[in-house]
């Protein structure tokens, strides 16, 4: 598998936006948040979840990134392989996108795109 990591998706976030994730969990210490400088929303979460969690049956754990999504959009999107309902978050407005080389960046990209845009400040929008 040749798909995108969750290296890859932070050093995007970061260059695209100069937003690094934020470690502000006592109790998930891994888990890294993305969000605007201006109003705190969040735009992503980086985190590792166990696969059960998702309904599987192997052992072990997951990268994943949770973004947010228009709930039109979101239905065709959810493959139930690779990209999922939000773990751990809102499932009708954010999903889970699988970050073990199985989703390549022309999948995960604009997916980041459309959940920065939709969390940005009010005053951004057009």
């Amino acid at each position: 598998m040749n798909g995108i990591t969750k290296e890859e998706v932070a050093e995007y976030i970061a260059l695209r936006w100069g937003t690094r994730a934020e470690y502000i969990f006592k109790n998930s210490p891994n888990t890294g948040i993305f969000r605007h400088h201006e109003n705190k929303k969040w735009y992503g979460a980086l985190m590792r979840v166990p696969l059960s969690k998702f309904g599987s049956k192997k052992g072990g754990s997951v990268n994943i990134l949770n973004c947010k999504c228009d709930p039109v959009l979101l239905a065709g999107l959810i493959d139930g392989k690779s990209i999922f309902p939000a773990y751990h978050i809102n499932k009708t407005h954010w999903l889970s996108l699988f970050l073990d080389g199985s989703l390549d960046p022309e999948t995960v990209f604009p997916i980041i795109e459309l959940s920065y845009q939709m969390t940005l400040p009010m005053r951004h929008i057009n």
